[in-house]
């Protein structure tokens, strides 16, 4: 009896002393600098959901959704979250990306003044200065916004330069609005001036595309199945927890990055993003579950308006899996 306590001792003491399994480090690279839409990623990281999945995550702020795209096609970010139609663009020219979750299923594509100015419906643009960065994805989709909304180019003037121009324009009054993301530019110009902004929103005049989501190298996907699972299974949780605390999910950018921005600001941002992320049809499921008529309907306007190679529309179902998501209530 003595013998077999004592083996059992030895086997307990071997097992207190192994240490733990290392959790998987993983980088995420964003689209852009911090910004409210990114919330999620940090509260997830804060609140321990990534951490809960063997999932030691990195942020790192990014200088656009190409640049992002870049990286994970070159394995030097394992995930990016970047505007998923910017990815098709660089998948159908033979980059090796898949969206393994469409986060925005609405497009946040807006144009954007100041709230005092009372401009709130495409008639309203008549008469107006609208700043635009040539060749972005907003103004790649304008024509259509304005073919939805019977509006032409003659009804108003524009004003070119890149995205800080574009700012300046409205903020210094050179431009009556912008073509912006309602959670992104608006805040940025509130940020500046303390003052409202406005977003006439194109997903309300039947312009239906998707926007950000999670992407991946796809043979970093075969290749990690499993990480890939749990480090969807974390995000999605993330999503959820974030939507029901958007203040703390805000704040905990600024824990991570004191210079990320104004809680007011981030927490608005967010909470602007929120509604981005289901669509009638997906209306009651868990965040990412994107439908396959909502990236068919994302290619078509991409082929038509966006520059994307018209083979696209042979296999939509290449842009992206849900096949890595968790299942519900899981």
């Amino acid at each position: 009896m003595k013998r077999l306590i004592g083996a059992v001792s030895a086997a307990l003491l071997v097992f207190a002393v192994m240490p733990a399994q290392a959790a998987d480090k993983v980088v995420l690279m964003l689209n852009w600098y911090v910004y409210g839409e990114h919330a999620p990623f940090y509260y997830g990281k804060a609140k321990g959901i990534y951490a809960a999945e063997g999932i030691d995550l990195e942020i790192q702020e990014g200088r656009g959704s190409a640049a992002t795209t870049q990286a994970v096609a070159a394995k030097t970010a394992d995930f990016g979250y970047v505007d998923v139609p910017t990815m098709m663009r660089a998948a159908i020219k033979g980059a090796p990306v898949v969206a393994t979750g469409v986060l925005l299923q609405t497009s946040p594509m807006s144009a954007m003044g100041f709230a005092d100015k009372n401009i709130r419906k495409p008639e309203d643009i008549k008469g107006k200065t609208v700043a635009i960065t040539p060749a972005d994805s907003m103004t790649q989709i304008w024509p259509l916004f304005l073919k939805k909304t019977g509006l032409k180019e003659s009804d108003f003037q524009t004003v070119a330069g890149d995205g800080q121009t574009k700012l300046n324009a409205v903020i210094n009054g050179q431009a009556d609005l912008l073509l912006g993301y309602v959670m992104d530019q608006s805040m940025k110009i509130k940020d500046a001036t303390g003052k409202d902004v406005f977003p006439i929103k194109f997903a309300d005049y039947g312009i239906n595309m998707v926007s950000s989501g999670v992407i991946a190298n796809a043979d970093y996907v075969k290749a990690n199945a499993d990480l890939v699972r749990r480090f969807m299974s974390a995000t999605t949780k993330a999503v959820e927890a974030a939507e029901k605390e958007p203040k703390a999910a805000a704040q905990s950018i600024l824990d991570a990055n004191p210079k990320g921005g104004k809680i007011d600001t981030l927490t608005q941002g967010f909470e602007l993003t929120i509604p981005l992320y289901r669509t009638p049809e997906t209306k009651g499921k868990r965040p990412f579950q994107v439908t396959d008529q909502n990236m068919t309907d994302s290619v078509n306007l991409m082929v038509e308006y966006g520059g994307l190679d018209a083979k696209a529309k042979d296999n939509p179902k290449a842009f992206y899996t849900n096949d890595y998501l968790p299942k519900s209530g899981s």
